[in-house]
């Protein structure tokens, strides 16, 4: 079955294309920029999004809207992640971190699916923590600060993809499509 994506960001596609194929679902890349909405819950950001979306799109489709919600920073980027890792980098957290011990951090993504008449959503988190410095090439984002198990995910490679908070999310939604429309299985 296929499922149109719709992301300006090609490493989260990538992703994505390489966890629905395990599930027998093809994602197709539809790359287009659209007003996301602010917010402190990034659930309720996707869902909003996807509601958005579906005005202008009539097929059916996912987004996905991710944070870093880091405890000591009070959930700091959060669902602002996106503008931070902008406007800061993994610099700028790096620097906000300087003095913390409580280094705890975890990734939150939302999977918002347009079925052609209604929106869900479908979550996964990885728990994890803030290095003291960048480490490994690999990855986007804030994927060199984030140590999951010893490593940061930049240093994972293609192995974050079987622990990431984006995979969690998006196996919960390969399975409902799988169960949903079984007829639909190429």
């Amino acid at each position: 079955m296929k499922v149109v994506f719709v992301t300006s960001n090609e490493g989260k596609f990538r992703e994505a294309r390489s966890i629905g194929e395990r599930y027998g679902v093809e994602v197709e890349w539809r790359k287009m920029e659209y007003l996301e909405p602010q917010g402190s819950d990034l659930v309720e950001i996707a869902k909003r999004s996807a509601e958005i979306l579906a005005e202008r799109l009539k097929e059916p489709f996912f987004i996905e809207d991710s944070g870093l919600f880091i405890p000591a920073l009070k959930g700091f980027p959060g669902p602002y992640s996106s503008f931070v890792f902008k406007t800061i980098g993994n610099e700028g957290i790096l620097k906000l971190m300087e003095d913390v011990e409580d280094r705890r951090a975890y990734f939150l993504a939302v999977v918002a699916f347009f079925d052609g008449e209604r929106v869900m959503t479908f979550e996964g988190r990885v728990d994890g923590s803030i290095a003291r410095e960048m480490r490994g090439s690999e990855g986007f984002g804030f994927d060199p600060i984030f140590e999951y198990e010893g490593r940061t995910f930049a240093e994972m490679g293609e192995e974050k993809n079987e622990v990431s908070h984006r995979r969690r999310a998006l196996e919960r939604l390969f399975e409902y499509l799988s169960k949903a429309y079984p007829d639909r299985r190429e």
